[in-house]
C-alpha cells in the first residue's frame, strides 16, 4: 500500500519535472531560431531539473521493481 503511494508520487513528480523541462521550446523553431540542432549546454535551473529528472526516473524504476518482485 504505501509503495503503489510512493510510485504515485513520484511518477507525479517526474512528469511536472519533465514537462518543466521542455516548457516552451516547441515554439522556439516557429520565429526562425534553432530548435535543438545545436547542442547547448545546460546551465543553471535547467542544468539543476535534468538532474533531479534523472534521479526521479532511477527511483521510479526501483520502487516499480521493488513492487513487482514484492507482489510476485
Amino acid at each position: 500500500m504505501i509503495l503503489n503511494i510512493a510510485i504515485i508520487i513520484i511518477a507525479l513528480a517526474l512528469i511536472a519535472s519533465i514537462l518543466l523541462q521542455s516548457k516552451g521550446i516547441g515554439l522556439g523553431g516557429l520565429a526562425g531560431g534553432d530548435s535543438g540542432g545545436v547542442y547547448t549546454a545546460r546551465r543553471g535551473i535547467e542544468k539543476v531539473m535534468f538532474y533531479i529528472t534523472i534521479a526521479l526516473s532511477v527511483v521510479f524504476l526501483v520502487l516499480a521493481l521493488v513492487s513487482v518482485i514484492v507482489s510476485g
